[in-house]
């Protein structure tokens, strides 16, 4: 499957934020836009599964279909962008900036916060017939999904909160290992491998991705869910986006950075160092 080891793989991580932090506006949130839509639909097709057969796994497993098509189309989530942004800075790529990292998460979170809401509404109308009846299945459990992932945090207070943060923390830990599982391989087949084992895990531990939330919890207000705009903002999306801000920038991003970048250049400017192989 045309394995890349660390080394190689890792360049094209610091590579590919720094690409991304030069990338226009218009192209940003087009990439986003997208990526946020397709993951939506990949949340209501889980969940869907779920509902149909009984058994959440399937759905769990089921899901990084999604992933898989938005990461191959070059599309763009605030997860990935997270994690992989911030090493072009560390590396000292010539005019980035933090203004610039910061610049691409804004656009990204607007672009992914518009797909997915557009999304949101498409399935609110087809699960509601147009809002003329009351949701059907699969609509019910959506609402269901948004009042027990607000409100029940905050019934448990702090440590509901630190909870929610936790639960956002390990989601990019594995969402991001994705991103990277990604440019493990230069055949399809090996990316979608590499990428579909750790979405497989974090989906079926029902983890706090801010991407998926920005579908499941708009459409859970259209479709009659018992929260708040405010329920889901405080006890939600901003929790987890900081979460999953931490999870792929320490797990993942710099983890690997640390230990194969900076091997990799010490073994340059020194070339008699022993060279350990990759397990």
């Amino acid at each position: 499957m045309a394995y890349l080891a660390p080394t190689e793989f890792v360049t094209k991580m610091v590579d590919a934020g720094e690409s991304k932090i030069f990338m226009s506006t218009r192209d940003t949130l087009i990439r986003a836009y997208m990526a946020g839509a397709i993951l939506a639909i990949a949340a209501v097709f889980a969940v869907t599964v779920s509902v149909q057969t009984g058994v959440p796994i399937v759905g769990a497993i089921l899901f990084p279909v999604g992933f898989c098509m938005l990461y191959l189309l070059g599309f763009d989530l605030l997860t990935g962008v997270f994690t992989l942004t911030p090493l072009a800075l560390l590396d000292k790529r010539p005019g980035v900036t933090l203004g610039g990292v910061l610049r691409n998460w804004a656009l990204v979170f607007v672009g992914n916060f518009g797909g997915a809401l557009t999304v949101a509404l498409m399935m609110a109308i087809i699960f509601t017939n147009g809002f003329t009846t009351a949701p059907d299945a699969v609509g019910l459990k959506i609402g269901t999904i948004g009042e027990s992932r607000t409100v029940g945090y905050a019934a448990h207070g702090l440590a509901g909160m630190l909870t929610l943060f936790i639960r956002g923390v390990l989601c990019n830990w594995m969402v991001s290992t994705g991103v990277v599982g990604a440019m493990m391989s230069n055949t399809v087949s090996g990316k979608v491998i590499a990428m579909w084992m750790p979405i497989m895990l974090f989906f079926g531990m029902a983890f706090e991705h801010s991407v998926v939330n920005m579908f499941l919890f708009p459409s859970g207000l259209m479709l009659g869910g018992k929260f708040s705009i405010m329920d889901y903002m405080i006890w939600n999306e901003i929790p987890t986006v900081l979460g999953n801000l931490v999870g792929g920038v320490t797990f993942v991003g710099l983890t690997l950075y640390s230990t194969h970048v900076r091997t990799g250049a010490k073994r340059k400017a020194n070339p008699h160092l022993r060279t350990v192989a990759a397990e």
